[in-house]
């Protein structure tokens, strides 16, 4: 599936017959519109005007950016950063709370 650069290999310019080709597209197509989805809500949907599905020739599902502009690339990498770094805060701040009423309960009864 991958280059020796550990890239996705080439787009399917020739189906062969047997690979399923359809099932891969299909499945990018699904994450392509999930992405573009949480692009949209963020603002950025004109960062990405290249967002779409596509299939590499061994039906592998792909989905392309497109060219974007190194602002562009920047801010989603931003977003993938702050992503764990959020969750994480959340779940910490989650597990404070449930401690502090656990402290409440104790204490009441």
């Amino acid at each position: 599936m991958t280059d020796r650069w550990g890239v996705v290999a080439k787009r399917a310019e020739n189906l062969m017959p047997g690979v399923p080709y359809v099932r891969g597209w299909a499945q990018a197509r699904r994450s392509a519109r999930a992405l573009a989805e949480q692009l949209t809500a963020l603002g950025l949907e004109s960062d990405f005007p290249g967002l779409a599905a596509d299939v590499n020739v061994s039906g592998d599902g792909l989905v392309r950016l497109g060219s974007i502009r190194p602002e562009a690339a920047l801010m989603l990498a931003e977003l993938i950063v702050s992503g764990p770094t959020a969750e994480t805060a959340t779940h910490v701040d989650t597990r404070e709370e449930w401690t502090r009423a656990g402290r409440r309960s104790s204490s009441a009864a």
